[in-house]
């Protein structure tokens, strides 16, 4: 029943966030106040209050309560594999800012392989690269290149930071995409650390490919994992 009992005080809770009851900076109800509005203890509502300020909805002052807090200018993005997410960034103004994490080749995926029409005895190169905005991360792209494709890539993939550079300097110009998948999950011990966020910031996963517009040849396979919580999605 205790469970119970915070599901549906966090559900009103959000309901009257969302319908703007509470205005920012606005002072929360009191534990003492929903305990008896609900008929529970303080316990089940400090857990509400707990789980809602780890999803960033409020805020807490020592011995003062709880207060809505100031919401967040979300990121607008096209989902679109036509132009490269750093130049997007750019040609909003934001203060953006990509960083090359690691490049390592990977075992045998089928999934993968499969995407990059690879052979089993190719060797593929993964490629992360964090993006920040403000000093803040916001998205990582996992970018997955066959080696006989780019044959220098576990040279300098560790020193990429944009994929679609990389691509024009190796002669290829337009880009497109054939699909995109996209998903959600909570983030893993890995992402958390990552994105500095609790378990329960959602991230967005959109996998896609990148080919060549004019040949039709398989550029990459992306993973990009975005913190949802910071973006509005534009797709077309």
């Amino acid at each position: 029943m205790k469970n119970e009992k915070e599901a549906l005080i966090i559900d009103n809770l959000l309901e009257d966030i969302v319908s703007k009851k509470y205005k920012e900076n606005d002072k929360l109800p009191s534990e003492n106040e929903l305990a008896n509005k609900y008929k529970t203890t303080r316990i089940t509502v400090r857990k509400a209050y707990d789980r809602l300020k780890e999803m960033g909805y409020l805020y807490s002052k020592q011995g003062k309560g709880r207060y809505l807090n100031t919401k967040q200018q979300k990121i607008e993005l096209s989902l679109s594999g036509d132009v490269s997410f750093s130049k997007k960034m750019r040609d909003k103004g934001y203060n953006f800012e990509s960083k090359n994490l690691f490049c390592d080749q990977i075992q045998y995926n089928k999934n993968i392989y499969q995407e990059l029409n690879a052979d089993s005895v190719n060797k593929v190169y993964k490629i992360g690269r964090l993006r920040l905005i403000d000093s803040k991360p916001i998205a990582l792209h996992i970018s997955y290149v066959d080696k006989s494709t780019f044959t220098d890539i576990d040279k300098v993939g560790k020193d990429i930071k944009s994929m679609f550079k990389y691509y024009e300097q190796n002669g290829y110009g337009e880009f497109d995409s054939t699909k995109s998948i996209l998903s959600v999950s909570f983030p893993t011990y890995f992402e958390r650390k990552i994105f500095n966020c609790t378990n329960l910031i959602p991230m967005l996963i959109v996998e896609s490919n990148c080919i060549d517009k004019y040949s039709g040849r398989v550029l990459e396979f992306t993973k990009i994992i975005y913190r949802s919580d910071l973006f509005k999605y534009q797709i077309k």
